[in-house]
Order: structure tokens, then C-alpha cells, then sequence
């Protein structure tokens, strides 16, 4: 399994940005997803989730109606739709399943929100 997170940058407080989530090796139709996210001296965590159904979605509540998680099943790529951006929102973000497996990890990448 391979997961490349990509689209991440430098971008300014307010504005919006897309990341995305290519995958090989895993179906998104049968397996949950999320994306997740590590601040600079903080532990990871859970952003947004997708059920393999991708009729279910959820958010962190300090994420909630910014972000939006979805999927392109023909490309086998996840995204993270993320707006109205916050310097809080500055991190390295991840894709992997739900729960995480340790060996799925990828290198993510980096969004920093400038104020």
C-alpha cells in the first residue's frame, strides 16, 4: 500500500487550499479513510473521516464547516477540500485508513497558514 499526499503550501489566513490523497494498493470502497493532520510539537490527529460507502462523513470539531473530505473512486484519490483557513490550521497532513495502520503512513504534506 502506498498513500502520496500532495497540494499542501503556503497560504494565507482565509484563503483555501486542496489536498489530496493518491492511493495504490488499498480500495477506498471498502475501506474508511481520514485525514490527519500533526501541528508542530503536537501529538496527530483525526481531521476528517469517510465511510467506505462514502455516504458518511465527520469532522473535527475545529475543522467543522471549513473543511470537506471526498473521494474520486475512477482515480482512486482522496481529497481535503480545506477553506477559510487558520493559523492553527498550519501542519503536516496525512491520509490513512480508519483506524490508522502504522505502516501506511506517508511522507504527508505541509500546509502553513500565515496570518
Amino acid at each position: 500500500v502506498q498513500l502520496v499526499e500532495s497540494g499542501g503550501g503556503l497560504v494565507q489566513a482565509g484563503g483555501s487550499q486542496r489536498l489530496s490523497c493518491a492511493a495504490s494498493g488499498i480500495t477506498f470502497s471498502i475501506n474508511s479513510m481520514g485525514w490527519y493532520r500533526q501541528a508542530p510539537g503536537k501529538q496527530r490527529e483525526l481531521v476528517a473521516t469517510i465511510s467506505s460507502s462514502g455516504s458518511t462523513t465527520n469532522y473535527a470539531d475545529s475543522v467543522k464547516g471549513r473543511f470537506t473530505i471526498s473521494r474520486d473512486l475512477t482515480k482512486n484519490t482522496m481529497y481535503l477540500q480545506m477553506n477559510s483557513l487558520k493559523p492553527e490550521d498550519t501542519a503536516v497532513y496525512y491520509c490513512n485508513k480508519l483506524p490508522p495502520r502504522g505502516d501506511y503512513w506517508g511522507k504527508g504534506t505541509l500546509v502553513t497558514v500565515s496570518s
